[in-house]
C-alpha cells in the first residue's frame, strides 16, 4: 500500500537561513603528494568524438496501396422455378409442387433432410448456443473474496486543541468534498482558546482544508443540501441555525435569531422536500422540533413540542437527538430521543398529539443514530447503547433484529446505500464494525480498528466504496472497503426483503404469544393464592384438632 503525502511549506519553515560572509583563508590541513599511489593510476588513450550540433532530420515518403470501393445493388426475386412456371400465377405454381411432391426423388430427399434437421433441432435443444459460460465468474470472485479496507487519506484538525467530530456530510455533486463540523460538547474540557472553526476538505488535499466556515459558536451538525452542492445548514452550540453558502465566503449568510430558536444545542439538521428547496428541520435537547426557511431566519415556520402528554411542556419534553427524513415520504419524520426512544411523527397534521403517531421503545441510552434503509423505508435502523436495532413501523414493542451487545458503547451507525444487507457501526473503542446480515447476524463480517480514541461520527459516500469516520481528537480517517462489500448481489434484495418480512411475522407471532400468556400467568396467580389459602386453613384445622386431642 503507498501512502503519498504532499507538504507544502515556506522555506524558512524548514529550519535556520544559511548566512554566508566574506573570512580570511586559513589553512585547515596540509596533505602531502605520495608518488607510490600515482602508480595504482593509469591514463587512458584519448579519444575523438564528433558531436552535431543540430537534429538529425531525414525525408521519408511512403506509398500505400489504395482500395477502390464500388456500391452496387442487388435484386432479389423468387427463384429455383423452371423457366416455363410463372412464380406469380399461382394455379401454375400449385401444380408444379404437387407434380413434384409425387416424385420418389423429392420424398427419399426430404427424409434425409428431415433427419439431419431433427438432429441439429435436437442439439440445440441439449445444448443453448448462446450460453454465457463467463457471465457469473465477476461475480463469484466478488463473494469469495475476503472483506478487507484500505485508508485512503487521514484528514487532521489543523487547530492546536482538538475537538470531536461530530457530523459529516459528503458533497451531492461527485462527493470529492467531504464537510466536518467540529466542536467540544464536554463544558469542563473547553476554553476561551479553542476555535470555532469548521471545515470543507478535498480528499485529494490533507493539509489544508479547501473552505474554512467561521461560525459564531462551534457547530455540531453539518448537512449539505442535497439538491445543491454550495448551499449548507448546520445547528449550533448555542442553539442557532446557520445557513451556508460557500460562493459568498467563510462567513454564513443567514442565522436564526437566539430568542426565537433552540434553548439547547442543536444536534441534528435535515433538508426537507418542498418546492422551494429551502425548507430545513431542526433538533434539539431542549424537546423542540423547528421547521426553517433559509430565506426568512427571524423565527420557525412551525414547532413541536415533543411532550407525550399533549401539553407542549418543555419541562416534560423529551430531548431530540437524532432525525430521519426520506424524500419519498416527504409526509413523515422520525426522531430519536436522549431517553432511548423513537417517534413517528407526521409534519402535516394540525395538532400535537396527532403529529406523534407512535413510538418505539427499545434502547437504554440515547439514540445517536436513526436511518432508513434506503431500499426498504418501512425498516430503519436505530443505535443507542452497546447495540444496534433494527425495526419494522408495523411492530412497536419490539425490534425484528438486533446486535449482541458490544463491550464499549456504540456512537453512530449508517446503513450502506448500495447495497440493503449491509450497515455500519462505529464505536468508543475506535472500531468500525461493517455488518451483512445475510451473511452473519451474531457478529459483524468485518471490524476494523481505525483510532486509539473513541470515534464520534460516520458516513458513508453514495458509491458505498468510501467511508468517513470522525474521531474524538478531530482526526478523520477516510478509507475504502472491498469490492465485496460495496456490490450489489445477485438476489441480495429479494433475499433481504423475505429475511425482514419473516422476522417481522416471527414478532407478530412472539408478542401475540405473549399477550395470551400475560393472561394465563394472571390465572396461574390466582390458582397458587387460592391453593395457598387453602393449606393455611387446612394447616390451622389440623393444629387446632391437635390440641383438642392433648386437652
Amino acid at each position: 500500500m503507498e501512502i503519498a503525502h504532499e507538504y507544502v511549506k515556506l522555506r524558512s519553515d524548514f529550519g535556520r537561513q544559511c548566512l554566508f560572509s566574506d573570512r580570511h583563508v586559513d589553512l585547515v590541513t596540509d596533505i602531502s603528494p605520495n608518488p607510490k599511489l600515482g602508480l595504482q593510476f593509469f591514463q587512458k588513450e584519448t579519444r575523438e568524438i564528433g558531436v552535431q550540433g543540430c537534429f538529425q532530420m531525414s525525408e521519408h515518403e511512403v506509398n500505400t496501396i489504395r482500395s477502390e470501393y464500388d456500391n452496387c445493388g442487388v435484386n432479389h426475386v423468387e427463384g429455383g422455378w423452371p423457366k416455363d412456371i410463372n412464380p406469380l400465377e399461382m394455379e401454375q405454381t400449385i401444380r408444379f409442387r404437387k407434380k413434384i411432391e409425387k416424385d420418389e426423388g423429392y420424398l427419399n430427399s426430404m427424409q434425409v433432410l428431415g433427419t439431419l434437421t431433427g438432429l441439429c433441432v435436437g442439439q440445440n435443444n441439449a445444448v443453448d448456443i448462446y450460453e454465457e459460460y463467463f457471465e457469473d465468474d465477476e461475480l463469484l470472485d466478488e463473494i469469495q473474496e475476503a472483506p478487507s479496507t484500505k485508508t485512503v487519506n487521514t484528514l487532521r484538525d489543523p487547530n492546536q486543541l482538538k475537538r470531536n467530530v461530530t457530523s459529516l456530510s459528503w458533497d451531492p455533486n461527485g462527493g470529492r468534498s467531504l464537510a466536518a463540523a467540529y466542536s467540544c460538547l464536554e463544558s469542563q474540557k473547553t476554553s476561551p482558546d479553542m476555535s470555532k472553526h469548521s471545515y470543507i476538505w478535498k480528499i485529494e488535499n490533507p493539509n489544508k482544508p479547501e473552505m474554512t466556515l467561521e461560525p459564531e459558536s462551534q457547530l455540531i451538525c453539518l448537512e449539505y443540501n442535497p439538491n445543491d452542492s454550495h448551499t449548507l445548514i448546520s445547528g449550533c452550540c448555542n442553539g442557532q441555525i446557520v445557513f451556508w453558502d460557500t460562493r459568498e465566503g467563510n462567513h454564513p449568510v443567514n442565522v436564526s435569531a437566539m430568542e426565537y430558536g433552540h434553548r439547547d444545542p442543536v444536534y441534528k439538521t435535515v433538508w426537507l422536500q418542498s418546492e422551494t428547496g429551502t425548507e430545513v428541520l431542526s433538533a434539539s435537547t431542549d424537546g423542540q422540533i423547528m421547521w426553517w426557511d433559509v430565506r426568512n431566519m427571524s423565527e420557525p415556520t412551525a414547532r413541536l413540542v415533543l411532550d407525550l402528554g399533549w401539553e407542549e411542556n418543555l419541562l416534560n419534553a423529551l430531548g431530540a437527538i437524532s432525525l430521519e427524513y426520506n424524500i419519498n415520504m416527504p409526509d413523515t419524520f422520525m426522531v430519536g430521543t436522549d431517553l432511548g426512544v423513537v417517534l413517528y411523527c407526521n409534519r402535516t397534521a394540525k395538532t400535537p398529539s396527532e403529529r406523534i403517531v407512535s413510538l418505539y421503545d427499545g434502547h437504554y441510552g440515547p439514540v445517536y443514530a436513526l436511518q432508513r434503509n434506503p431500499f426498504f423505508p418501512k425498516y430503519f435502523l436505530t443505535v443507542g447503547d452497546w447495540g444496534a436495532r433494527i425495526w419494522s413501523e408495523d411492530i412497536n414493542d419490539s425490534s425484528i433484529m438486533w446486535t449482541k451487545y458490544q463491550m464499549s458503547y456504540l456512537t453512530d451507525a449508517c446503513w450502506s446505500p448500495v447495497r440493503p444487507s449491509v450497515f455500519l457501526t462505529v464505536k468508543m473503542d475506535g472500531v468500525l464494525d461493517i455488518w451483512d446480515i445475510l451473511f452473519k447476524q451474531s457478529d459483524p463480517t468485518l471490524s476494523v480498528k481505525l483510532r486509539d480514541e473513541a470515534l464520534c461520527s460516520l458516513r458513508v459516500h453514495e458509491n458505498g466504496c468510501l467511508v468517513a469516520c470522525g474521531s474524538q481528537q478531530g482526526v478523520i480517517p477516510v478509507i475504502e472497503i472491498s469490492s465485496g462489500l460495496c456490490t450489489l448481489q445477485q438476489n441480495e434484495q429479494d433475499l433481504m426483503e423475505e429475511m425482514l418480512e419473516r422476522e417481522t411475522k416471527r414478532e407478530k407471532i412472539l408478542g401475540a404469544r405473549q399477550g395470551r400468556g400475560a393472561d394465563n400467568k394472571e390465572q396461574l396467580i390466582l390458582r397458587a393464592e387460592r391453593e395457598f389459602h387453602s393449606l393455611l386453613q387446612t394447616e390451622q384445622k389440623r393444629k387446632e384438632l391437635v390440641s383438642k386431642q392433648q386437652k
